[in-house]
């Protein structure tokens, strides 16, 4: 068995199967991980990190197979992390992936992994980030995020991935109306897949209208902020179907794809490269890192803090017997939350005190 250490080098040293059990430790929070994931941060930062996502049906697996295939014959390097969203022991997710993706099937230099995002409050786990910090610290040149399709993956995308492409089946304009109540606003590209069949000129012009009104002072397009800015992400629930102008520099552009057949895919990876080239010359990309990392600290906190807690509830009887003790009349909510604290924010004080 080896050390973490050890697999850490082996992992540096370009071992996949190194590569898969860092991230197995990493999702299953396997003991030590923590220091393994800590160590990756020096070795990051090279990788281009893709999400793909979009409504359920919409194509996205074959379409990131087509991805990987064009990649690979550039010569880069690609890692596929696609998320599903029920057990990872049930095998599920990853055969179904791997016959989606039956075109990279066999090369080394394209490496799938299904990760589950069960039980996490905001959709898309930690783990996924930190099996992202290992694809990356490997070497991979292109990490490809594929979400389920559905719930907060969808928003928690743009704080994994530099560039999000949203995928949109031809439809009628109420396919339209729904993504704009949901995931459209995230979109630093939109993919019109499937573009073969009936509805999808009418789908484009649905999404050309939406990006013009930009141009005019609101919707999508325009400025020079970029979605990416937390407070685009924070404002998501309030979100009225549009962007005021100064909140975003990049004006999503349509690529039309037929996946099944690898068409407009080379396009697809075109404008990527070109969102590549304006986060870096805009400045946007060096906040969009300096957002993610202030966003993992706080959720560490958050982790950190809820089990420590969690402990201390054990010790005092369980989350039962004091919910009792509120049924009781005996105290509040609030009153045992403060006595719970209390230990955390005397800590903090100490510490201010001796600054």
């Amino acid at each position: 068995m080896r050390t973490d250490e050890e697999l850490l080098e082996a992992l540096l040293a370009g071992e996949h199967r190194a590569l898969a059990r860092v991230i197995s430790k990493i999702e299953n929070r396997s003991p030590g991980y923590r220091n393994l994931v800590s160590a990756l941060y020096a070795h990051t930062g090279e990788a281009d990190v893709i999400g793909i996502t979009g409504s359920p049906g919409a194509g996205k697996s074959t379409l990131v197979d087509k991805l990987a295939e064009t990649y690979r014959d550039r010569g880069e390097t690609v890692g596929i992390i696609a998320i599903d969203p029920s057990s990872p022991f049930t095998g599920g997710a990853v055969l179904g992936d791997r016959i989606r993706m039956a075109s990279t099937v066999g090369d080394m230099d394209v490496f799938v992994r299904s990760m589950s995002a069960r039980g996490t409050l905001g959709g898309l786990s930690t783990a996924t980030a930190d099996a992202v910090k290992a694809m990356d610290a490997f070497g991979k040149d292109k990490i490809i995020i594929e979400t389920v399709g559905a719930g907060q993956n969808e928003i928690d995308i743009v704080r994994t991935a530099d560039t999000v492409a949203v995928l949109v089946p031809p439809g009628s304009g109420d396919d339209i109306q729904t993504l704009k109540a949901g995931i459209l606003e995230i979109a630093d590209v939109f993919v019109v897949n499937k573009a073969d069949r009936d509805g999808a000129d009418r789908t484009v012009r649905e999404l050309q209208d939406m990006i013009q009104l930009g141009d005019g002072g609101g919707g999508i397009g325009g400025g020079d902020g970029g979605h990416h800015s937390q407070e685009v992400i924070d404002a998501h629930d309030d979100w009225d179907g549009e962007i005021d102008e100064a909140e975003t520099g990049w004006t999503p552009p349509i690529v039309e794809t037929v996946a099944t057949r690898g068409t407009g895919v080379g396009d697809l990876i075109d404008e990527f490269a070109a969102h590549r080239t304006y986060l870096v010359d805009s400045g946007e990309h060096a906040d969009q890192v300096r957002q993610r990392y202030a966003e993992e600290i706080r959720t560490l906190l958050r982790e950190d803090v809820h089990a420590m807690l969690e402990d201390e509830l054990a010790d005092r009887g369980g989350i039962d017997d004091l919910a009792e003790s509120v049924r009781a009349g005996e105290t509040d909510p609030y009153s045992i939350a403060g006595e719970l604290l209390a230990p955390v924010e005397d800590c903090l004080d100490e510490l201010d005190a001796r600054d």
